[in-house]
């Protein structure tokens, strides 16, 4: 997970991904953020997020990034 939060500040370091849960649903996030963040998961944690996953409940929070992570990796 904390290499997760590592990335996602890269991406965006003006955002607190470690509590917010509304990382979508309220425009904290846009498409470029989003287009970054699944080029870096898929590279650091060696997982293909297909556009099925790409839906606002996987990437609300990073809680909810590391839960789609986890079972990504067990498939």
């Amino acid at each position: 997970m904390e290499e997760l939060l590592e990335i996602l500040n890269e991406v965006n370091a003006d955002v607190d991904f470690a509590s917010c849960e509304s990382l979508i649903d309220d425009g904290i996030l846009d498409s470029f953020d989003i287009v970054s963040i699944v080029g870096e998961l898929n590279d650091a944690f060696d997982v293909e997020i297909s556009p099925v996953d790409i839906i606002p409940k996987n990437f609300n929070s990073a809680k909810a990034m590391w839960a789609m992570i986890e079972r990504l990796q067990d498939n």
